[in-house]
């Protein structure tokens, strides 16, 4: 959440053209220019740490051909570069490619957040990539305000107040007390990536990114069309906005559809393993009558064990595991943490599950008990009449979607998104009514993502999987018909979030190809099938179909999401069952 105001975008003069000549392209902004003495900086290059990676990781990825590290040092503000005030970048390099005719040039990487430490990715996209690794040298960075980079942290006085609302207003009025706030957003660090261009003496850059590492994608493609290579957007924002909104706007929803068209079926064609039965809505019907996610132990499953897997569905089992430890009860007694060691430890005892599940699980439990904690310090502070408390909090992720366009500040407008959750996607609306509205409903911005010219804008590729719960098909899709010459790649039967590489031909091998000779498929869309999920030797269809245009026909509230809305509403009306109001579960209306 973000914003910069600036008083110039751009060094040079733009002459009028010449009577009856057509209008000349706008240049891209000289950020070497701009940088001033900042662009013959010296540059220290050295070992890297990756403190946000595992041990074992960070030992392979230090093992990439000539990775280094080093914090280079841009303006704080582009817009007034000169002011004196700097802030420092952590950038790795790698040294890949094979010198000579063959080489591409260097390709940044962004894992999305925002706010996500992109430092390791450098390193690991050469892993992930070998054949691309030839020809590239993959370069990682922390954004500005996130991670080894100047990071942006915000305090604030909290309110004797127990609404949420109030809290929240509290929290981005304080961020905007720190002079850094509003230097941290896209279009500033879209002008950071130019500059680490400008240090390795590069006179392109290509990229990959994904999540929001999209919108940061096209921020720079829209700005520095003149110096971007090739650009794979992978699960893609909706960056035919001017704003962030839209894109947070559809996440619950898909999160709903991905549990509900996905997540279940699998659980029923695999009853063998789950002893829940062999009807999805019946699945549902059982889970939503021990709570669902009314309940904080709910929440605790839904927000640390199955939306983590709608990111990656290979540990579709571990999500499973934890939704037929519920539903099949009887229902775990105790503690919230008792509650929560129990359930976890039945799920363990699940068939088939790969060490790699097991991991999972016991991460997310770690995740659960450190968010149980917080809840329970967070109540014994409520009953605590002492002086007011002061807490400090990382802001670049709301920094950054904010201050990127201005969201609905209309507290009306979202108490009736609340209450539309509540029926057309109440797997998740629960979460959010304990956010109140969103941080960005409360920080004023100027700032607007420019639109691309359609003269200048580079030809890249998007690619999309069907039922991606984080940034949904229907925003990507708005992309690839917004930006010019864009090209998608749609994955049918598919919910991970972040795919390349997937390891089919048919999703590889074209952008492979892209990357390798600037040829993209000649259709816009391109259809490919997904992998079957785990323990599965072929893939099911599910959600919609796809098109003979390679575009995949699907509603965001399917007739099998909205059926099993019809149950929630049963269930919280009574007429299935009086669970809920003997159990006193919060129900939000």
């Amino acid at each position: 959440m973000a914003v910069v105001a600036g008083a110039f975008l751009a060094s040079g003069l733009v002459l009028a053209p010449a009577a009856g000549a057509a209008p000349a392209a706008k240049a891209d902004p000289d950020t070497a220019a701009l940088a001033g003495a900042l662009t013959t900086q010296a540059v220290a290059w050295g070992e890297c740490s990756f403190p946000s990676v595992a041990p074992a990781t960070e030992a392979e990825l230090k093992k990439v051909k000539g990775l280094a590290c080093a914090t280079i040092q841009v303006p704080r503000d582009w817009h007034d570069p000169q002011d004196g005030n700097t802030i420092g970048i952590r950038v790795s390099k790698t040294a890949t490619a094979y010198p000579g005719t063959g080489r591409q040039g260097i390709a940044l990487v962004n894992p999305g957040g925002p706010g996500g430490e992109g430092l390791p990715w450098g390193a690991a996209m050469a892993r992930r990539s070998p054949v691309l690794a030839g020809q590239y040298d993959f370069v990682g960075f922390d954004p500005r305000g996130v991670g080894q980079s100047t990071p942006l942290t915000c305090s604030y006085t909290v309110p004797d107040s127990t609404d949420q609302n109030v809290i929240n207003r509290a929290k981005v009025d304080g961020c905007l007390k720190n002079p850094l706030t509003k230097f941290i957003t896209t279009e500033q660090t879209a002008y950071d990536m130019d500059f680490i261009r400008v240090i390795l003496g590069e006179k392109k850059t290509s990229y990959i990114g994904y999540s929001y590492g999209t919108w940061l994608g096209t921020w720079y493609a829209t700005t520095f069309p003149g110096k971007a290579h090739r650009f794979l957007l992978d699960s893609s924002t909706d960056a035919s906005r001017t704003t962030l909104e839209k894109t947070w706007d559809l996440q619950p929803r898909s999160r709903d559809r991905q549990f509900q068209e996905a997540l279940l079926p699998y659980m029923a064609r695999n009853d063998a393993k789950y002893h829940t039965g062999t009807d999805p809505l019946e699945i549902r019907r059982n889970w939503e009558k021990a709570g669902g996610t009314r309940e904080f132990a709910g929440m605790l499953y839904a927000a640390w064990f199955i939306i983590p897997a709608m990111y990656d569905t290979t540990q579709y089992p571990s999500a499973a595991s934890m939704v037929a430890a519920l539903a099949k009860g009887p229902a775990p007694t105790g503690t919230d943490a008792e509650k929560l060691e129990k359930v976890v430890a039945q799920a363990l005892t699940t068939p088939g599950l790969t060490d790699a599940n097991k991991a999972f699980l016991v991460k997310a439990k770690g995740n659960a008990l450190e968010a149980i904690a917080k809840k329970d310090s967070v109540e014994r502070k409520a009953s605590y009449q002492g002086g007011a408390e002061v807490e400090t909090w990382d802001a670049a992720f709301e920094a950054i979607r904010c201050q990127d366009g201005q969201w609905n500040q209309n507290l009306h407008y979202w108490t009736y998104w609340q209450a539309d959750l509540t029926v057309n996607a109440p797997f998740i609306a629960p979460i959010m009514a304990l956010s109140g509205a969103p941080l960005c409903a409360f920080w004023p911005t100027t700032n607007a993502k420019p639109a691309p010219d359609a003269k200048t804008f580079p030809k890249l590729l998007i690619a999309q999987t069907e039922l991606d719960a984080a940034t949904p098909y229907e925003g990507a899709l708005a992309t690839a018909n917004s930006l010019p010459g864009a090209k998608m790649i749609s994955v049918d039967n598919e919910g991970s979030h972040g795919i390349f590489p997937y390891n089919t031909d048919c999703v590889d091998d074209p952008i492979v190809a892209y990357f390798q000779t600037g040829l993209t498929p000649k259709k816009k869309f391109t259809g490919c099938q997904g992998l079957p999920l785990p323990g599965e030797d072929k893939t099911v269809e599910v959600g919609g179909h796809l098109g003979h245009d390679g575009k995949i026909k699907i509603k965001m509230i399917t007739p099998e999401v909205r059926k099993a809305n019809e149950i929630v509403r049963e269930l919280l009306e009574g007429t299935a069952t009086a669970a809920a109001d003997e159990k006193g579960m919060p129900v939000n209306s």
